[in-house]
């Protein structure tokens, strides 16, 4: 009865508890060092298996062990029966995908004759964080397109997030044997970005072949989100119809314009309307129609890439993205010269999400 209490209290500490023996079996782990490390057996398993670190063979003996923090700090322990501490580095394994954490850890014997030790690690909320935040990425990284060519379109991207977690969200897809881009920026950055851009991903109607409709429906599902006037999302969207050599687009308060090269040199597509948000609930976005010749290369920027800045503190601008696009000779090459010129440009630090696409048209 008692043993059942202490092992509920335990498992209500927020902290990471294991106790092991001085052979080094893990006897118990509480509710908190689980979450963080593994979901393996509580009683009698081996320290690989608690903390997941995939070695495979005897725990103590495989190729990595000599480098693991915590057998090292553990054996010292157990041969100084002494408390011991120390910043653990460590490999964890969890549903299929090793994450990398930092904790730290205390040992300190429990019982006279150095039996048995309990091991105390202080940050495990924190990797527990981590994991969810990694586990974000991986979510996000699914909602981005996949191919190099859609619909007969080839096309080009770029997604780089300030933070973990993106509030950029580009998209390309097919309809009725037509070309789609889609892409979108939400307010904020980390976590709450990234939710909005999931909420983009399932709100905007890819059946419907009105890009002002797609957007307006889009806007009132938003505003049934009942999020404060801080909460917007800026939207870029073309539909790309080979047939009629025609461009079709719309744009809900989409700071950078869609920039189009061709033989005259780059046309700055704008059409002034407010963000997908709840300042203006009934708003009706407007569809426009361009004509494109073969050879000719679309782009859609989020204002993360015009705003990029230096360490001087001057924007990347617009100026200068037309300057890479007028040197490039394809949706490829333009995302990659593109992405050098933002990292030479900024030192490589980015204070917002930056995201591209590009098509040849």
């Amino acid at each position: 009865m008692a043993l059942g209490l202490y092992k509920k209290i335990l498992d209500r500490i927020p902290s990471g508890v294991f106790v092991f023996d001085d052979k080094f079996r893990v006897r118990f782990t509480n509710a908190a060092f689980r979450r963080s490390f593994s979901d393996g057996a509580k009683r009698n398993v081996s320290l690989a298996q608690a903390i997941g670190c995939g070695e495979k063979g005897k725990c103590g003996e495989g190729e990595a062990c000599a480098y693991c923090a915590f057998i090292r700090t553990m054996r010292a322990a157990v041969a100084e029966k002494t408390e011991k501490s120390e910043t653990v580095h460590t490999s964890v394994s969890r549903s299929g995908h090793t994450d990398k954490i930092s904790v730290r850890i205390r040992i300190l014997p429990i019982d006279e004759k150095g039996k048995l030790f309990l091991g105390l690690t202080d940050g495990s909320y924190q990797s527990e964080i981590e994991r969810e935040m990694l586990t974000a990425q991986r979510m996000q990284q699914r909602l981005l397109p996949a191919g190099k060519n859609m619909g007969g379109v080839p096309y080009a991207y770029m997604y780089i997030p300030c933070l973990g977690v993106g509030g950029d969200l580009p998209d390309v897809y097919e309809l009725d044997g037509q070309t789609y881009g889609v892409l979108a920026d939400v307010s904020g950055k980390g976590i709450s970005a990234g939710m909005l851009s999931a909420f983009v991903k399932a709100g905007f109607d890819r059946k419907q072949p009105n890009l002002a409709v797609a957007l307006s429906q889009l806007n009132a599902k938003f505003n049934e989100l009942n999020q404060d006037e801080r909460s917007y999302i800026t939207v870029a969207a073309v539909r790309i119809d080979k047939q009629r050599n025609a461009l079709r687009y719309a744009v809900a308060g989409h700071n950078a314009p869609i920039l189009l090269k061709n033989s005259f040199g780059i046309n700055e597509i704008e059409s002034p309307a407010p963000p997908i948000s709840n300042w203006m609930s009934d708003f009706q976005y407007k569809e426009n129609e361009l004509p494109f010749e073969k050879g000719d290369l679309l782009v859609l920027l989020t204002d993360g890439v015009t705003e990029c800045m230096n360490a001087k503190g001057e924007l990347f601008g617009i100026e200068r993205a037309e300057s890479v696009l007028l040197q490039s000779h394809g949706a490829e090459d333009f995302i990659g010269k593109l992405k050098m010129a933002l990292s030479v440009f900024s030192g490589g630090k980015f204070s917002d999400d930056i995201t591209a696409i590009a098509f040849d048209l």
